[in-house]
């Protein structure tokens, strides 16, 4: 793949992300704002960098220790791999979504998708990632 091409898929992928967290924010009655939008535009190609990319652009607004709290959390659940999968519970995914008690969204193999569930997860169940993690310290689960 080209540069180019590898830049112009990426910048597709951005470009669903931004309208997933405005779509996500208007739902909730939030609005996702420029400066947050801009944000999501300059995230590094990892899937640690999407997610905390994305936790500081959405309505949660998780930065800096926050998003400590949520890579130690996602790299202690999945080491930030879509494919990711526990084999007692069948946990999935960068988030480790338990299909015994949620939906899988049907285009989960997507990291944007797994990670906007994942903080959806964190902030309706926890409040934040910091919460979560220490849950997850205490109990080895959030």
């Amino acid at each position: 793949m080209s540069r180019r091409s590898s830049r112009r898929n990426r910048n597709l992928v951005v470009s669903a992300v931004i309208a997933g967290l405005a779509l996500a924010a208007s739902a909730k009655g939030h609005s996702v704002t420029t400066a947050s939008t801009s944000a999501v535009t300059r995230c590094g190609g990892s899937n640690e960098a999407l997610a905390n990319c994305m936790a500081a652009a959405a309505p949660y607004g998780w930065t800096g220790g926050q998003t400590v709290c949520l890579d130690e959390l996602w790299t202690r659940e999945s080491g930030f791999l879509t494919g990711a999968v526990n084999g007692q519970t069948g946990a999935t995914g960068i988030p480790q979504l338990n299909p015994a008690y949620y939906a899988v969204p049907a285009d989960w193999t997507s990291a944007a998708t797994q990670i906007r569930w994942g903080l959806w997860y964190v902030a309706g169940r926890y409040g934040t990632p910091c919460a979560a993690w220490s849950h997850e310290e205490d109990t080895s689960w959030y």
